[in-house]
């Protein structure tokens, strides 16, 4: 609306960006918005841009009236994530983290299954069963001997934590395992171990091979049973388990 100034000239008042009621404003690419519908545009576009991957996009600003209402509106693409920012590689990241995810899930149950098919105790050689427990040649015989060609794997009878593996006197070289319940099984004249103290080892894992080391007549497993520091006759002891030598 004009208004008179002291003078008596006519003059019409300007707007706060510096325009006069009823004209426009360019923004800098020369495009003209409405000054009330800034905010919805603005919120428009990140919520297009969320919808479409990264694409922004235009959609329901709203209309408040007035041909003065003009704003320039600022880019909004600073402000998106980055997945939006390139959709392509966002969707491949989140397939790769999805497949790497079933995959370690598929692993874990694999892994389950195989322990809970493994037995408990198994024979720690194949072979002929050659000695017994107990007189012999005029001394004890504290186990039990398998005779088998030299390399011919020997595993553990039991899990357990090795406790020893290397040279031992009369054996030449031995492993020793102990059981969670405390019963050691010892494996003699091995000729080479590949089981380390401290390793944890499944019943039925290889840990040494059948040898000749030591005081021995011949290739074969001298294997022993001790429970609460006893040396006890290993066969009842594996029959107790469905294991019998012969």
């Amino acid at each position: 609306m004009p208004r008179t100034t002291l003078n008596g000239q006519f003059t019409t008042p300007a707007t706060l960006d510096g325009t006069t009621p009823g004209t426009s404003r360019t923004s800098r690419s020369g495009r003209f918005f409405r000054r009330g519908a800034g905010r919805a545009v603005v919120a428009s576009t990140l919520a297009g841009a969320f919808l479409l991957g990264g694409q922004p996009m235009l959609a329901g600003a709203a209309e408040d009236g007035g041909p003065d209402n003009f704003v320039e509106v600022q880019s909004t693409e600073s402000v998106l994530p980055a997945f939006y920012d390139n959709p392509a590689r966002g969707l491949t990241s989140l397939v790769n983290e999805t497949k790497a995810e079933a995959d370690r899930v598929a692993a874990e149950e694999a892994a389950a299954a195989e322990a809970a098919a493994r037995p408990d105790f198994v024979k720690p050689a194949e072979g002929t069963f050659t000695s017994g427990f107990g007189g012999r040649w005029g001394t004890t015989h504290y186990g039990v001997d398998i005779a088998n060609s030299i390399g011919t794997p020997v595993v553990a009878a039991t899990e357990g934590t090795v406790i020893n593996a290397g040279p031992a006197t009369g054996f030449g070289q031995w492993v020793r395992v102990q059981a969670p319940d405390g019963t050691i099984t010892v494996y003699g004249h091995v000729e080479s171990f590949t089981a380390a103290v401290g390793q944890q080892v499944a019943a039925g894992e290889q840990i040494a091979t059948v040898g000749n080391r030591g005081q021995s007549t011949g290739p074969h497993l001298h294997f022993e049973v001790q429970v609460g520091g006893q040396k006890i006759d290993p066969q009842p002891w594996l029959a107790e388990r469905g294991i019998t030598l012969q």
